[in-house]
């Protein structure tokens, strides 16, 4: 069996993002103690089901898990070691912001065990950071990243383009600005308009205009081309990464391995009993740790994935990444033959645009396919 990856989720942050849908939540005061408590009871809840299943990677996501106590990481890390067969090379990430307050914590995050920092900086322009609601300056940003490259073995950070009035030459300075950090990691995101959130109202009002399609296509293009130039390849459609700088344990979600989704909010696959399952737990944190307390695990659903939408979630998750799906595993997997998951005809005309790529044993995008995968995986998808 593949090795298993563990995602732990921390709702809260200091304050809500207004781009942001991820389950996040802003309290005037943590539950640190009642969360930890919470967390180790449905690790252990998991474990127990599993088996000490090999563990490669561990995620610390959020929500802002710098907002967690150094003492709360270390003690889950012990146990995931106790409770699985933890790799000694096993990659341990922690989600953090630039704030002066979180940084503070590196040193002991370090010393909890996690060996790989990804920082969530944005932008590094003042009027940005304000626009998306950060909370931290450019030179909080470049503080974090200098600290963090000094203390973790490995180092990641975030950014964010395709931004109102965004134009090409400052995108390609601010790169460079941020590339000059020598991060072994950058994760490049296009600014989206998601449903729920403050920017959706915003957007909707005219309050705000994105770039267009073709601008921001040009964007994107810089991106790939100025991370080259500090030679970090993209590996995935938003992701770039000096040669083995890549997320482990992103690449288990992209390659469709299992993973084991701990805490409010947390979805995860998981092979039991000869079926492949979609767990989800509840998403109001108060809520979870109401059900962790009474069942020792906080699952509003959790049912077996069928083959063809196995093949199905597959196929969008393996097509993100550059080196696409392996018809192999593909088949080994999801119980179904890679070609009888495509529309033929799809197929054909991806192929002749020259948007995918197949071989005997790969089926792949290009970097113009890449563009354009969210156009074509519904119409490609069985």
């Amino acid at each position: 069996m593949d090795p298993l990856a563990l995602y732990f989720h921390w709702p809260f942050c200091l304050a809500k993002c207004p781009y942001c849908d991820f389950n996040s939540h802003v309290r005037a005061a943590l539950p640190q103690a009642a969360m930890l408590a919470a967390l180790k009871r449905e690790l252990a809840f998991e474990a127990a089901r599993l088996g000490a299943r090999r563990v490669e990677s561990i995620f610390f996501g959020g929500g802002t898990p710098s907002l967690m106590a150094p003492e709360s990481v270390a003690e889950l890390i012990a146990d995931s070691g106790r409770l699985f067969d933890l790799a000694p090379e096993t990659e341990i990430t922690l989600e953090a912001n630039p704030t002066s307050i979180e940084a503070e914590n590196f040193a002991g995050y370090r010393a909890a065990g996690v060996n790989r920092i990804s920082i969530g900086v944005q932008s590094f322009d003042p009027d940005s950071l304000r626009f998306l609601g950060r909370q931290h300056s450019a030179a909080q940003a470049i503080a974090a990243i200098e600290l963090g490259a000094r203390i973790f073995p490995r180092i990641s950070f975030d950014l964010i383009y395709a931004r109102p009035g965004q134009t090409q030459p400052a995108w390609r300075a601010e790169l460079r600005r941020a590339l000059d950090l020598a991060a072994d990691h950058l994760s490049l995101y296009q600014l989206t308009i998601e449903d729920g959130t403050k920017f959706a109202t915003l957007h909707a009002r005219g309050e705000f205009v994105l770039p267009d399609e073709d601008e921001a296509e040009a964007l994107y293009d810089i991106t790939a081309e100025e991370a080259g130039r500090y030679g970090l390849r993209r590996y995935e459609v938003s992701n770039y990464a000096k040669p083995g700088g890549e997320s482990r344990h992103n690449l288990t979600y992209w390659r469709y391995g299992d993973y084991a989704g701990i805490g409010p909010g947390a979805h995860g696959r998981l092979s039991l009993g000869g079926k492949l399952l979609a767990t989800t737990r509840h998403r109001a944190p108060e809520a979870w740790m109401e059900r962790v307390s009474v069942h020792g695990h906080g699952t509003t659903l959790e049912e077996e994935i069928p083959a063809q939408d196995r093949a199905r979630e597959a196929l969008i998750m393996g097509l993100r990444l550059r080196e696409g799906v392996s018809t192999q595993r593909f088949a080994a997997r999801t119980g179904v033959a890679l070609m009888d998951a495509l529309e033929p005809g799809i197929l054909e005309e991806c192929l002749a645009e020259g948007y995918l790529t197949l071989t005997q044993d790969r089926l792949a995008a290009t970097a113009q396919g890449t563009k354009r995968l969210d156009a074509l995986l519904p119409a490609l998808c069985r």
